[in-house]
């Protein structure tokens, strides 16, 4: 749950601030797969959300959800398979969907896990589908940002960041995406390659959640402390906009603080903390960027803070002369 996002909406410091999400494996399996029922939904109705799933049948369903729903911000799933590339390649669909990939399961290796495993990535059957990069369809719809990516593509992921090269140097500033440390598909790359694209286009590793972990079937064994071998995860990537040898066009203010409510969402307070902190002392002049008043009502929320004062707190020592 977010931190400061409910008091930067009623102070108004989120009036018209336009939050666009692109959900890439977009198939709503579980209720956080709901993006727009989360905290999200803070930004409606200048929340946009574009889901891209191969599967036809999820992205029907799913729109004729949504317009059932009435929803207030604007969201439409898309059958498109994203790559890094515009072309046709197979599809391998397994038992279960989930793990329905662009790549052949690797069956030798799965093979030496718990059973679950194998019988997850079995193939049911094979079929040919178009693929085209995200930059593509951006460019023919007129869409011109994207800010968060969340990316579950199983093994694929590079791919679908590799077809966004322009849409991270534009617009993206934090990505969530599944990562494998092992090939569970044959030939996908692994978290190696991805963080190193990542880094490479100014994005830093936060953290990893979400972790798969499995023993050895053979084994009538088990560490209580280690579950088995990591096999997955699911990787937060943020830009950092404070650094000072950033050059980007996205440090502005504006974007600066979609990345602290975007950090809020995912569970990283102390990183919007320090870009609400940096937004209220350098650009505070502007009333839309003085957010002394909800920093210090979040925090008011903690009585931990509040026995110890929150004067004695460097952060409202810097920012309480922006109180009005």
């Amino acid at each position: 749950m977010s931190f400061f996002l409910a008091s930067l909406k009623e102070s108004g410091k989120l009036d018209q601030v336009q939050m666009t999400l692109g959900i890439i494996g977009s198939r709503k399996i579980f209720t956080p797969d709901d993006y727009g029922s989360g905290d999200w939904r803070a930004f409606a109705p200048y929340l946009t959300i574009y889901g891209f799933d191969a599967d036809l049948d999820a992205c029907e369903l799913a729109n004729k959800d949504l317009a059932e729903r009435q929803i207030n911000w604007q969201e439409q799933h898309i059958p498109l398979a994203l790559s890094n590339s515009v072309g046709s390649c197979p599809l391998y669909v397994t038992n279960q969907l989930a793990c329905t990939s662009l790549y052949p399961p690797n069956t030798s290796f799965l093979s030496r896990f718990s059973q679950i495993i194998p019988d997850s990535f079995k193939v049911d059957f094979t079929i040919e589908i178009e693929t085209t990069t995200l930059d593509s369809y951006c460019e023919c719809e007129g869409i011109n940002e994207i800010d968060f990516l969340q990316i579950d593509v199983q093994g694929a992921d590079l791919q679908v960041l590799q077809g966004a090269s322009l849409l991270l140097k534009r617009s993206v500033i934090a990505i969530q995406t599944e990562v494998e440390f092992s090939p569970l598909y044959l030939n996908q790359p692994l978290f190696a390659d991805l963080d190193n694209y990542l880094r490479q286009h100014d994005f830093s590793l936060f953290d990893l959640e979400g972790c798969g972990r499995y023993p050895r079937s053979r084994s009538p064994i088990c560490s209580p402390t280690r579950s088995g071998q990591l096999l997955w995860a699911d990787a937060f990537y943020f830009r950092d906009l404070l650094r000072e040898d950033i050059t980007t066009p996205l440090k502005t203010p504006l974007q600066i603080l979609k990345l602290a409510c975007v950090a809020d969402i995912l569970g990283f307070p102390d990183y919007a903390l320090e870009l609400l902190e940096y937004l209220t002392v350098y650009h505070g002049n502007d009333p839309k960027y003085n957010l002394a008043q909800p920093i210090i009502q979040s925090l008011s929320k903690v009585p931990d803070l509040v026995e110890q004062g929150l004067d004695s707190l460097p952060v409202v020592a810097n920012i309480r002369h922006r109180l009005h």
